[in-house]
Order: structure tokens, then C-alpha cells, then sequence
């Protein structure tokens, strides 16, 4: 049954998990799109109620502070967007809540992802699927979200029979101690001292590790399962073959992809440069003549993907390689999220 309700031209949205890294790039980012809230709550855990968030306004509500608030099933009620990045366990445990206080939860956890009955959306590539949610979307994973924001234009030009994508992820993708301890790690190294080891499996200073949530039976990840699994959902297009290698690498934000596509017709660069040039989301810095191209230390803090590298992929009858680059936190996560939150409210 699809979702009946209307959300108002000024909605109150609640961000659910408003202290963490994600949570306060939504604040961030409803802040630069100017999103037009009417009220801006801020939720958490037990332990972070009263803590005050800065926040810099938008829409109805004015710069200054938010007080936060315990996430508990009251706390949404009046609420009409409720943005959650608390983790998969707190998304599944409050859904029913959020849905019966008549919000739609837009979920940047992997809880609901593949639910046949969860739209999981990109708005660059596929804003109509908002439309048969039933009081839950789901955000993509933050790789994927990149990825397909590239491919959607090629896509276009001539259907993609075939991914083959090796991801080079920030740090920061693992939140903020993951953060932390890169900082200390990196300080540690310098120093000549002893590592310590918590967030990650192994150093990430210094060091890359092809190793991203855990081993599947197949020996794949489950961060490329994600890759494989959600493009096929979001391209609606389950004959889509998506290889993926997924690496943590030791920088702070921004996650760099290596793709190469093989098409089922003949696609040019010069026309794949053109369709990248015009798409939504996408910006081309590609000229090697002038050594530019996207790079995840000069790119933090920005919105869309960025393509460069683009070239011919002569291993397969019809490809191309390019270079993907996008701040996980923003593009990844936070601004995705708000994006689908502005399909879902009516101009004034």
C-alpha cells in the first residue's frame, strides 16, 4: 500500500543520530540547501540528551543552537522527515515508531536497503522511486551512491552489461573514532612509536587494507556485496554484472573508485565525456595535459561526484575507465539523504 500522507511545504524534520559524524553533515547540509524546515530536531542516545549542537538555520528556523533531545518513539511525533544515522540496529528498532507518527524515515543504515518493500534511491539516477515508498527510503551505501551517479549517464548512452570497480576509501567512512585513530596513528609513525590499534583490523597509517565489514562465504566483503547488490537495485537492472574490490586506505575523507564499464554498444569517449559533462551531480576535471583530475585530499567538503581519467578500455570490445571521487560524508550520506527529503517536499 503506497505512503498517503503529504509532507507540508515546510516540513519538521528530525535528525536521528545527531551527534555522530553523519549526523551532523545533515545539519550541515540542510543548512547550505537551504532546506525549508519549520522545526530541526535534534536526537541521540540517553547519554548526549541537553548537549547543545550549533546549528547555522534554514527554511523557518533561525541560526543558533539545538538542544538535543533522547530518541525515544514520542520524540517523533509531529515530526514529517525523520533523516536517521544511528546504525541499522536503532533504524530497525524505531521504524515502526517513525511510521506510526505518520514521518517518513529516510535511512542512511543498511537495515532496509534491499527490502522489496523500501525504495533505495539516488535522486540523480532514480528520483521516481520515491514515489511507491511506504513511510521508509533507504540511502545507499556511500561507494555505491558514487558510483551510480557516474554510471546513470553512460548508462543513457548505451545499456552497461558489466562494473568492474576497485574502491579507495577514506578513513572517515568508518566514522569518527576510525577518524581519530588515523590522526594518532599517522602522529605515532612520525614518532617512531607503537601503533595503537583499534579501530581497524590492521595500521591504517601509512597503509591500505583490502578489507572493508566482514568476509562473506564467497571470500567477498560485505561492503562489495553492498556495491554488486545495491546498483543492480538502483539501476533497476538485476543482469548488471558489478565486480568489487573495496580498500581502506589512510586518508581522511573522500572516497576515490577505479571503474571500468563495459557497454553493449560502441560509446565514445568524446560522447561519454559529453553525457558526463551535462549529467546532475557530476563534475569532469580530466586533463592530463595539466595533471587534473579528482583527488579525495582536495576534495573533502564538496557535493557531487567528480569524474576524471576518462579512456578507452580496450581489454573488452566496448569500454571505458574512469576515476570517481566523492566526500562519503556528503554526497555519500548527508546530502543524498536531504536531496531525497527535497523530492518528498512540494514547491511552495
Amino acid at each position: 500500500m503506497a505512503w498517503t500522507k503529504q509532507i507540508p511545504a515546510h516540513p519538521v524534520v528530525a535528525v536521528a543520530g545527531a551527534t555522530g559524524a553523519v549526523g551532523n553533515e545533515f545539519l550541515k547540509v540542510l543548512h547550505d540547501l537551504d532546506f525549508p524546515a519549520s522545526e530541526v530536531r535534534a536526537l541521540a542516545s540517553a547519554r548526549s540528551a541537553g548537549k547543545k549542537l550549533p546549528f547555522e538555520g534554514c527554511g523557518l528556523v533561525p541560526a543558533g543552537e539545538l538542544t538535543v533531545q533522547e530518541m525515544t518513539p514520542e520524540a517523533f511525533e509531529g515530526v514529517d522527515i525523520a533523516l536517521f544515522s544511528a546504525g541499522a540496529g536503532v533504524s530497525k528498532q524505531f521504524r515502526q515508531a517513525v511510521v506510526d507518527a505518520g514521518a517518513v524515515m529516510i535511512d542512511n543504515s543498511s537495515a532496509f536497503r534491499m527490502d522489496e518493500d523500501v525504495p533505495l534511491v539516488v535522486p540523480e539516477v532514480n528520483p521516481e522511486d520515491v514515489k511507491w515508498h511506504n513511510g521508509v527510503i533507504a540511502n545507499p551505501n556511500c561507494s555505491t551512491i558514487q558510483m551510480v551517479v557516474a554510471l546513470k549517464p553512460l548508462y543513457d548512452l548505451s545499456r552497461i552489461k558489466r562494473v568492474v570497480v576497485s574502491t579507495y576509501q577514506a578513513a572517515s567512512g568508518a566514522g569518527a573514532k576510525a577518524m581519530e585513530e588515523l590522526y594518532a596513528q599517522t602522529q605515532q609513525f612520525l614518532n617512531g612509536e607503537d601503533l595503537t590499534i583499534e579501530a581497524f583490523a590492521h595500521q591504517i597509517a601509512f597503509n591500505c587494507i583490502p578489507h572493508i565489514d566482514v568476509f562473506l562465504e564467497d571470500g567477498t566483503t560485505k561492503e562489495e556485496w553492498k556495491m554488486i547488490a545495491e546498483t543492480k537495485k538502483i539501476m533497476h537492472d538485476s543482469d548488471l554484472q558489478v565486480a568489487a574490490t573495496c580498500v581502506r586506505i589512510g586518508v581522511l575523507r573522500c572516497h576515490g573508485e577505479s571503474i571500468n564499464v563495459e557497454f553493449e554498444g560502441d560509446v565514445s569517449v568524446e560522447d561519454a565525456r559529453a553525457a558526463l559533462e551535462a549529467a546532475p551531480g557530476v563534475t569532469v576535471m580530466d586533463n592530463p595535459d595539466e595533471k587534473l583530475y579528482p583527488m579525495p585530499g582536495l576534495l573533502a567538503g564538496t557535493d557531487g561526484a567528480y569524474v576524471g581519467r576518462l579512456r578507452k578500455d580496450d581489454s573488452v570490445e566496448h569500454g571505458l575507465a574512469f576515476w570517481n571521487v566523492a566526500d562519503q560524508i556528503r554526497k555519500g550520506a548527508a546530502l543524498n539523504a536531504v536531496q531525497i527529503a527535497q523530492l518528498l517536499t512540494p514547491a511552495e
